[in-house]
């Protein structure tokens, strides 16, 4: 097959209740998509990053496929066809509990049609006698089915390497200098994303639309910014999913978390109107998760601030009422995303271009701390100190360090050699953390800590750190 340079999209697709979300679950190697008995729970597409053997893909997972015609099952039938059409390998998944089904013939004589890689999984496949009955499968005439059982993990790794052949090469894009800084602008569909994008640039290069979801992909842009160079990355606003009703946005959440996850700083544009609302504490979570610097870019400010004025009734705001304005909303989003206090927050008008030196500096400085390396010497004396002060103890169980590195950068990433990583309570962690937070600034990135066990010569006196 065709090399290709993102990712290669595996979607699992099947008529409801086949079993489609344990697989994905099994698949993701964590639990994500909602497993329930009744059919047609999962509603809408839902999207996890995978790795087999050194060959990584996305993975969607689908809404049944029914051929009724009830608005539900409508929009779960096109989100489906969606899937299909973006996927570069598909899993059709069906029941061998069940047998064979009348919807299982139609839905495979659609995927013939598209001439997509695709692997026919026969599910609940638990024992020997089920094993034989699934041989009817056959009859389907998309060649040989791997027979699984996704409840149990069985013939999982057999499925996963039956996967992996049919994959498209992945060749990515070279990496770019580590002088270029990648930045992604995320969030909810109308929060002005769009419009930050074409104030920053000082042209139209995105589409500015009053309606939501006018920007469907993601789109790269090399961007200069006093001698800096950055690559800006404008995604598809993400929407609640039960909210989602075009097809076209199904796909469009893919790219942005995909932009999300090429990205080095992840610019998480706010609504001030709205405040932090569920969706965006997702988003939040996601850029956490995949470890890369984030700014709450509250945009619209002037907006939020005009109906202040209406509701005051006065001609403009002093800076007292100002300030606790901005201290207001400060404090909400910190309760919101407590996970991510390290993110500053940095207040916009993308129309009136209001506050874009502040932002775009904020970004750089993002940039430095996600790359910060501190040299081994130094890490260590910072924890000799954070331990001196404080006694690493819970339960009676103390953790004593003997000795810390720092391998990774982007973000931070510094492993602790320690007694026993079991008595790492998340109090010991968070205390850490903010030690050498307080040292340096790291403000915008995340940091990770990671504890092993000390071996051999890692396993050294307190006193010799």
């Amino acid at each position: 097959m065709t090399p290709v340079q993102r990712k290669p999209v595996v979607a699992i697709v099947g008529r409801p209740n086949v079993g489609k979300s344990t697989l994905f679950n099994r698949l993701a190697g964590r639990r994500i998509a909602i497993v329930e008995e009744t059919p047609g729970v999962t509603r809408d597409r839902i999207y996890a990053p995978c790795e087999w053997e050194r060959h990584p893909f996305d993975l969607i997972d689908t809404g049944g496929f029914q051929t009724e015609r009830e608005a539900l099952l409508s929009d779960v039938r096109q989100q489906a066809e969606f899937a299909i059409e973006e996927a570069d390998a598909i899993l059709f998944v069906v029941d061998g509990k069940e047998g064979l089904n009348p919807v299982d013939h139609e839905l495979a004589q659609l995927l013939r049609k598209t001439g997509k890689r695709l692997i026919p999984v026969v599910n609940k496949v638990e024992s020997k006698r089920r094993e034989e009955e699934a041989t009817e499968f056959y009859a389907l005439g998309l060649g040989d089915p791997v027979m699984v059982s996704a409840t149990h993990g069985q013939d999982i790794d057999l499925l996963l390497d039956r996967l992996v052949e049919i994959l498209p090469a992945y060749e990515p894009e070279g990496e770019p200098s580590e002088d270029v800084l990648r930045v992604a602008i995320v969030g909810r569909p109308n929060v002005g994303k769009s419009s930050l994008l074409n104030a920053l640039l000082q042209t139209d290069r995105a589409i500015v639309s009053e309606i939501p979801g006018t920007t469907r992909d993601a789109l790269d842009t090399p961007f200069e910014w006093q001698g800096h160079s950055l690559i800006l990355i404008d995604t598809a606003g993400i929407r609640h999913r039960k909210r989602v009703k075009q097809s076209w946005e199904y796909y469009s959440v893919v790219r942005a978390l995909g932009a999300i996850e090429r990205c080095d700083v992840t610019l998480l544009v706010l609504d001030p109107a709205e405040g932090v609302t569920d969706q965006d504490q997702q988003i939040a979570g996601f850029s956490h998760e995949e470890g890369r610097a984030l700014i709450l870019v509250v945009n619209k400010w002037d907006l939020f601030e005009g109906q202040l004025l209406e509701e005051l009734q006065v001609p403009e705001l002093t800076p007292v009422q100002r300030r606790t304005l901005i201290t207001d909303f400060t404090q909400d989003a910190r309760r919101r995303l407590v996970f991510a206090e390290y993110a500053p927050l940095v207040f916009v008008s993308a129309l009136l271009r209001q506050g874009l030196p502040e932002l775009m500096q904020t970004v750089l400085e993002a940039g430095d701390q996600h790359s910060l390396r501190l040299a081994t010497p130094e890490l260590n004396r910072l924890i000799t100190d954070a331990t001196s002060n404080r006694t690493l103890s819970f339960r009676g169980k103390q953790l004593k360090v003997y000795y810390a590195t720092q391998p990774r950068v982007r973000p931070p990433t510094f492993v602790l050699f320690v007694n026993n990583p079991q008595y790492a309570h998340f109090s010991h962690r968070r205390y850490l953390e903010n030690e050498i937070r307080r040292r340096y600034r790291l403000e915008g990135t995340p940091l990770r800590l990671i504890f092993r066990e000390a071996k051999g010569e890692n396993q050294r006196t307190e006193r010799s750190l």
